[in-house]
């Protein structure tokens, strides 16, 4: 009986117009989901076939004179539930269960009606990693340009916004953003020491952010006694070819003086012994 009431529903939907009315359910992996059959008022249903599409097509639940069946051989066995208003309840859900759904409903009236629906799961967001670049501006000493990176490992169909904290205006400039949105440019000042910036990572179906401050990584000072090894070799460096320079200088002018004091140091030398020849 059961066989042949199905096979009458098949024949409903091959023979009797239908009413199609195309419907987008979203979730996520690891979740459930809840394909809702909608009738209008006063269908009361006798029979109905739940059926999967694409990409394979199977049965996967029935409703005959108020006996539900979901256990056919279908990627959903043990994963379908029928409730009593004949919507069917799928989970907990894989990547691979995105598809295309279909219910016929036929009325105790002989009126058949079929709605699909299109079924998308996603992957859950996870936290992203945001990384900071610098670069000093030579013409602005005190102010820091710097570069967030920001990537989601291992994820699709997602997006990337930033949102800065810590103030009323929430906006980015387009023009700083880069990658579609994965890089940041922005440029502080010490009044931006506690700004923040948070990269929100978002699918239809889940979001994640992480947020970072910036100015730490601008800070350049030491501790005490210490220098930065830029500012060590910016004034050592001069320092020692000025030196340099003057020991040259010092060396040149002591071998110079000495040069001309032995020139006559000799002469004196040798004027005795001439006027000794000539007596």
């Amino acid at each position: 009986m059961a066989v042949w009431s199905l096979w009458s529903l098949l024949l409903w939907e091959a023979l009797l117009p239908t009413v199609v009315r195309g419907t987008q359910v979203l979730s996520k992996v690891g979740d459930s989901v809840l394909l809702v059959a909608e009738h209008p008022p006063g269908f009361q249903v006798r029979e109905a076939i739940w059926r999967s599409l694409w990409p394979s097509e199977e049965l996967l639940a029935t409703f005959f004179r108020g006996s539900p069946e979901t256990l056919y051989h279908s990627r959903f066995l043990g994963r379908a539930q029928l409730h009593s208003n004949l919507s069917l309840e799928l989970g907990p859900l894989e990547s691979a269960d995105s598809g295309n759904f279909s219910v016929l409903m036929v009325d105790k009236g002989g009126r058949a009606q079929i709605q699909t629906l299109q079924l998308k799961v996603y992957d859950a967001v996870p936290r992203p990693v945001v990384q900071v670049f610098i670069a000093l501006a030579e013409a602005a000493p005190k102010t820091c340009q710097v570069f967030l990176s920001c990537w989601a490992p291992n994820i699709s169909d997602i997006t990337y916004s930033w949102r800065r904290e810590g103030t009323m205006d929430f906006g980015i400039e387009p023009h700083s953003l880069f990658t579609d949105g994965q890089v940041l440019s922005v440029s502080l000042g010490p009044r931006e020491k506690g700004v923040s910036y948070s990269c929100i990572v978002s699918n239809p179906v889940s979001w994640d952010l992480t947020t970072v401050t910036p100015w730490e990584s601008c800070h350049h000072e030491t501790a005490p006694g210490k220098a930065f090894y830029k500012d060590v070799f910016l004034v050592v460096v001069p320092v020692s070819l000025l030196l340099i320079l003057l020991v040259g200088l010092f060396c040149a002018w002591h071998c110079g003086s000495c040069s001309g004091r032995k020139k006559d140091v000799c002469a004196d030398r040798a004027t005795p012994e001439t006027e000794n020849t000539l007596v």
